[in-house]
């Protein structure tokens, strides 16, 4: 559309050095981009005007819709646009407005005295402002000015936002971007535009209705196809959302199976444990009464001369240490309940009921750890006894 600008452009060493001192600013006259945005976006524009020179860096003055004046950086210059196996300059201005690069910037058509924005336009506004995909599904930090200029030149080159009034020369140069060239003589420079992706106003102007017409409808459909799947992406996300919900709570209630079963395990293991316990008792309970058996049928026959203090007698000594120990530990029970209640009636005097009782308490306690001692013998004797009898009960016809 426009010849590159004649002006030479600063390098890159100019560059960077422009950027640093304006991103480094400080009091009213700094940007207003937030302080860990701004290595970002030096960056950005590094990497815009290495690859694209004729865009050079600049900071000037933008106006919001609502009336707020803000200094700016921005990128202003031509991007090439291949158009009918010719290669055209649309002149742009990227505006990096405060939020950036978190959110787009703004893009502007920047027509010169001899151009028309084409009307209408699917991605052009009449006052310049460029909307397209790429803008619209801007995603920090991945997306960049370099992509942003790549998605412009494509979109402009299926429907060209810009023609000339006037006619070209018979034998245009068109400027081939991108390559290494000798800047144009003067006379050249200003010879005139490349011809214009539209050209003049022609009698025959159906065929260039329903071209634009074609076009206008393709992108229209690729809007709604793109829409579509920004719509069916959404629903995904949702549903993959809803799905990993699920997984969690089948998770944790993996996890509350998994604890219950444990407990469940632990609980069978005490009850096998409590079961064997209870098979020995019987074991030496169904042992003692086959073997007092006998006993109990002539004592039956012989009640009239039965000894109380005779009828029971200790199978081991044991057993009667045992016997001993509980009926001393009882008999103490006993006197000590006596000497309270003496102490209460006044029988008995305080100092007196105190050295009776302490006395008492400590033969109690000898007798209670001697029991206890015996009670840990007999149970390992009893087990003895229950693994020597084990063999000939498994094979017992």
């Amino acid at each position: 559309m426009v010849p590159p600008p004649s002006t030479p452009s600063l390098d890159s060493q100019q560059i960077q050095q422009f950027l640093s001192s304006v991103l480094s600013q400080r009091g009213p006259s700094s940007l207003p981009y937030t302080e860990d945005s701004k290595w970002l976006i030096r960056q950005h524009l590094l990497s815009l005007t290495s690859r694209y020179p004729s865009l050079q860096p600049k900071t000037a003055t933008f106006t919001h819709n609502d009336g707020r004046s803000v200094n700016l950086l921005q990128a202003d210059g031509t991007i090439p646009m291949p158009y009918q196996g010719v290669t055209y300059n649309i002149p742009i201005i990227i505006w990096l407005i405060e939020s950036y690069p978190r959110y787009p910037p703004v893009v502007y058509v920047n027509p010169t005295r001899d151009m028309i924005i084409k009307r209408p336009h699917p991605h052009v506004s009449p006052s310049g402002l460029v909307s397209i995909p790429y803008l619209q599904n801007w995603i920090y930090p991945s997306s960049n000015l370099v992509d942003l200029v790549i998605n412009l030149g494509s979109a402009f080159s299926h429907d060209p936002p810009l023609y000339s009034q006037r006619r070209s020369n018979p034998n245009p140069n068109p400027p081939n971007y991108g390559q290494q060239q000798q800047p144009p003589p003067p006379r050249v420079a200003a010879a005139g535009y490349p011809p214009s992706p539209y050209g003049r106003a022609q009698p025959s102007q159906t065929e260039d209705a329903a071209e634009v017409y074609k076009r206008n409808a393709v992108n229209k459909l690729v809007e709604m196809v793109h829409g579509d799947i920004i719509k069916m992406r959404k629903e995904r996300e949702a549903e993959m959302e809803g799905l990993f919900s699920a997984q969690g709570v089948l998770r944790k209630r993996e996890e509350e199976v998994n604890k219950g079963l444990k407990e469940m395990q632990d609980e069978k293991e005490a009850l096998e444990q409590q079961l064997q316990v209870v098979l020995m008792s019987t074991d030496v309970l169904a042992g003692w009464v086959r073997e007092n058996e006998g006993k109990i049928k002539n004592l039956g026959k012989n009640n009239d001369s039965v000894d109380v203090d005779e009828v029971f007698h200790c199978a081991d000594v044991l057993s009667k240490q045992m016997l001993d120990c509980t009926a001393a530990d009882l008999a103490i029970e006993d006197v000590v309940y006596s000497l309270d209640k003496a102490l209460q009636e006044g029988a008995v005097p305080f100092d007196q009921y105190l050295r009776n009782v302490r006395l008492l308490s400590r033969e109690q306690f000898f007798h209670k750890a001697t029991a206890a001692k015996v009670r840990a013998a007999q149970m390992q004797a009893q087990v003895a006894s229950m693994a020597a009898r084990a063999p000939h009960s498994h094979y017992a016809p």
